[in-house]
């Protein structure tokens, strides 16, 4: 279905029927889908980076490493362990409750709608796919109206790979959005705005659907001088301007102790001369800003923030909507600079007293999507580590921790809900179903079963299923006694 059509419920109910008819229980099933995933994407590169440095005007070796070379690894990944993750998990069961067995299995959930953004119209639509595709269940992909040319591209090339009966691609916008979300899914996973993410979760809440949000906000970074300062700037540079700052995990704003401040504005100063040049609208290896609703709105940023501009600040909109890498000392904390998510390549710096000041910073905003320490210093680390709450946090370097397989990638509070990636990606998309086995001899619930003698309330009591457990370890004990006030 290029488009929701009235078809769609149609479409649906085949897609389900796949699920229901038992076939996707078979490993070797959802291999075949992993394997032809794959090749839609290994087969097709060319035409996939031509597609995205066309939609969104990133350099085609960004795309090979933020986009093509992400999903085939993460596709590997399942691959590589997919008997490992899937099999049936055993548990301990309770004394009282033995001879018993209990286990988690992993079942498909059904049909799992995948909503993508147009930053990485690729890597944000094709990695949970795979996902969804390692559980068990059968897709419908939502690929962002603001790409256009992949979306076409995609709708063309995944009836070639993957049978109707297990995914199926939906172009268009809002209406078409709005259609699908009035279906009943059996998850949706959506990554965007935290505007758009809310109308999601309302739609979704009519069939109780459960819900992944990966939404972003303002991922802060901290730098106290410990930490080669050149090598801070050089990776600072690299991860906000990398697809020209439209990443939710990029580096939002700055935290930085007052010792470093001057040094690192130097840092960053020939950090980005070194990777684009003197004049970076001249470089080829600098993205653009994906239409001119997002320049005007980053122009905008740069009006009235009350802070100095150290770098850049210049801006073309017919240059393919450029913006220059540009750095804000100081802005003013209640200005759109600050209170926004950027999503472009605006860097703002903030100085703060030390590192207690900057986690009381991050504490005191919505949870952020990443978290990011460039210090040497152990106790700083901790400090982050202990004081603060982020979606993921990595010390020394930003993006790195999305690109780590075994590491879950999502957000918490305003940032998202849920996680993926990897083994994470199968346990978000199957549903874990309890499994107990008790066999009929012996038939030791004759102890609970009425009528409750004397005897019986004695056993359970005292033996079974006492309250007062003396072999509990010393904390627990003393938590115990302080909560009940008794020795």
């Amino acid at each position: 279905m290029p488009s929701a059509t009235p078809d769609l419920a149609l479409d649906l109910a085949a897609l389900r029927g796949t699920v229901t008819s038992g076939a996707t229980l078979d490993l070797d099933w959802r291999r075949t889908q992993l394997l032809a995933l794959r090749r839609l994407v290994t087969e097709h590169e060319e035409e996939i980076t031509a597609a995205v440095t066309a939609d969104v005007g990133k350099p085609a070796l960004e795309v090979r490493t933020t986009e093509t070379s992400f999903v085939v690894q993460e596709i590997d990944e399942l691959l590589a362990h997919l008997g490992e993750w899937t099999a049936p998990r055993r548990v301990g069961v309770p004394l009282a409750l033995r001879p018993a067995t209990a286990q988690i299995h992993l079942q498909p959930k059904g049909v799992v709608l995948v909503i993508a953004p147009w930053n990485y119209p690729l890597q944000l639509l094709l990695s949970p796919v795979a996902g969804a595709l390692a559980a068990g269940n059968t897709v419908v992909l939502k690929p962002s109206e603001l790409t256009p040319r992949l979306s076409e591209l995609l709708a063309r090339l995944t009836p070639q790979h993957l049978e109707p009966e297990v995914a199926r691609v939906v172009t268009g916008g809002v209406p078409e959005t709005t259609a699908l979300l009035a279906e009943r899914f059996d998850h949706i996973v959506f990554t965007g705005s935290t505007r758009v993410g809310r109308i999601v979760m309302r739609a979704a809440a009519e069939h109780l659907t459960p819900v992944t949000l990966e939404l972003g906000g303002k991922s802060p970074a901290f730098v106290d001088g410990t930490m080669d300062v050149r090598v801070s700037a050089r990776r600072l540079v690299w991860g906000k301007l990398t697809n020209a700052g439209q990443t939710c995990v990029a580096p939002d704003y700055v935290l930085v102790t007052p010792g470093a401040r001057e040094p690192l504005l130097a840092a960053l100063r020939e950090a980005v001369e070194e990777l684009f040049g003197a004049d970076p609208q001249l470089s080829p290896d600098l993205g653009r800003v994906i239409d001119a609703a997002q320049h005007e709105r980053l122009v905008g940023l740069l009006d009235g923030h009350g802070g100095r501009v150290v770098l850049g600040g210049e801006h073309d909109a017919a240059d393919r909507f450029y913006l220059a890498p540009t750095v804000v000392v100081d802005p003013d904390l209640a200005s759109p600079l600050m209170t926004e998510e950027i999503f472009g390549p605006v860097l703002p710096v903030v100085t703060v007293a030390d590192a207690e000041a900057a986690a009381a910073f991050v504490r005191e905003r919505e949870h952020p999507l990443a978290l990011y320490v460039f210090s040497d210093d152990e106790a700083v680390r901790r400090t982050f580590e202990r004081r603060t709450t982020s979606g993921g946090m990595a010390v020394g370097v930003p993006l790195l921790h999305l690109a780590t397989p075994e590491l879950p990638f999502g957000g918490v509070g305003a940032s998202g809900m849920g996680s993926y990636h990897g083994r994470r990606s199968l346990e978000e998309l199957s549903h874990h179903r309890s499994v107990l086995t008790k066999p009929a001899t012996p038939d030791t619930l004759r102890v609970v079963y009425p009528p409750y003698p004397a005897w019986k309330q004695t056993l359970v009591r005292r033996v079974a299923l006492p309250l007062q457990r003396p072999a509990l370890p010393g904390p627990v004990r003393g938590l115990l006694r302080r909560v009940t006030g008794r020795r």
